[in-house]
């Protein structure tokens, strides 16, 4: 039986313009706090894509909003010193971009840190509208100013769905999805920078066949060991991809959440993944299997190499993209959004006793408004959940739940 949900304290942060009177009731959601960190040049103006990296105490983020020029955004660098109560003034960094950009929700821009080193990949358009490569920007002052970096490959093909992390050296390491072999599939690329994307190496394939529009989700385990969870070709299950050398060398270890689904199309879904310590990690994995369709959590206690039964999660709703935070001492948080009778909400469940019970989910998002693409980080003084709402009629924003 599901533990009943402990109280915790709610601030809700609104990271976008206009006021909190356009978020729509949030009295179910405990004590909310509004801050607009964003200037009010973006009143108005829809959020396109975000991405939340957690370092050493530091939260660094990286938005996306719609300007009045067609795929040029304004791209900003914040960050928050204090778990995510203030954030900075942003930095614009978008004027480097080297055309016009491509990445959206589900697409994502990236943004990774190593102390002040910071660096953050984007995809511009190509030769083809709607596709292109892949472009890095770095700063090694903390954020305050930046510089173009290389592209991975140095190619002009279509690169999409990147992941980014940095590792305990301060090298950097990016995956993404191309078809360079120019047979149809979409592959599972990697490569690393030592010097802030100035240059790369170590470019090659993790599995030259997977699906075509997921997102992937790269993530650092014991000793640095890399981890990098994608949507395989078949069947269109999640498998787990790891590098035990820093990424010189890698290997498909396992699926992850095993329900043989086959399917001819692309389910626009990722993963989540997180490290508990040690052996263990902790997904959640969705499928379109007939009579299995949802969003499931699943462990490992042997280091990815095999998973626990998945757990439905979502109860009765349409549960869909997802992510999940282990808190420490046992305690998880998983996000996702489910479609309801009033659209999308984004909902929050939380385990107390390392995935093995989950609590009824709650919503977070406000009612009556139409949210997705929820992020989690764990925070110095709790949680950082990050998604982007819309109320009808009106701009995309990107709202921040802080979960003491």
């Amino acid at each position: 039986m599901m533990r009943k949900l402990r109280k915790f304290i709610l601030i809700v942060l609104v990271l976008s313009l206009p006021g909190c009177g356009q978020l729509g009731d949030r009295s179910n959601a405990g004590n909310v706090v509004f801050v607009n960190p964003l200037n009010r040049q973006f009143a108005g103006r829809n959020v396109l894509s975000f991405d939340v990296y957690a370092e050493e105490g530091i939260l660094h983020a990286l938005v996306a909003v719609e300007t009045a020029k067609p795929k040029q955004p304004y791209i900003g660098y914040l960050r928050s010193e204090d778990g995510g109560s203030s954030w900075s003034k942003p930095v614009e960094i978008g004027q480097y971009a080297t055309a016009t950009v491509e990445s959206g929700a589900g697409n994502d821009v990236q943004i990774a840190a190593y102390g002040k080193s910071l660096m953050a990949i984007w995809q511009v358009t190509g030769e083809i509208p709607g596709m292109g490569p892949l472009q890095a920007v770095y700063s090694r002052d903390g954020g305050q100013s930046w510089l173009p970096g290389a592209n991975p490959t140095g190619s002009e093909a279509d690169q999409s769905h990147p992941d980014l992390v940095a590792d305990h050296a301060g090298r950097f390491h990016l995956v993404w999805l191309d078809d360079r072999d120019e047979n149809g599939h979409q592959g599972l690329r990697y490569a690393r920078s030592s010097d802030l994307g100035r240059h790369w190496e170590m470019a090659q394939t993790i599995d030259e066949s997977t699906c075509s529009c997921c997102w992937n989700r790269l993530a650092l385990g014991l000793d640095g060991q890399l981890n990098a969870l994608y949507r395989d070709m078949e069947p269109r299950d999640m498998a787990l991809a790891q590098s035990f050398d820093a990424g010189q060398s890698w290997r498909r270890v396992s699926t992850v959440g095993a329900f043989n689904w086959v399917f001819d199309g692309c389910p626009h879904n990722g993963g989540a993944l997180a490290w508990g310590g040690a052996q263990t990690w902790h997904g959640l994995v969705w499928t379109g299997a007939e009579n299995k369709a949802g969003l499931y959590y699943v462990r490992s206690t042997d280091n990815g190499n095999s998973w626990s039964k998945p757990q439905a999660m979502g109860g009765e709703s349409l549960a869909f993209h997802s992510d999940i935070a282990d808190m420490g001492n046992e305690r998880l948080l998983a996000v996702w959004d489910a479609m309801g009778a009033d659209g999308s909400s984004v909902m929050l469940g939380e385990s107390f006793d390392h995935g093995g019970h989950w609590t009824d989910a709650r919503q977070i998002s406000a009612p009556g408004n139409s949210a997705m693409f929820p992020r989690v980080v764990a925070a110095p003084s709790g949680a950082l959940v990050m998604w982007i709402e819309q109320k009808p009629g009106a701009a995309k924003q990107w709202v921040a739940a802080l979960l003491k």
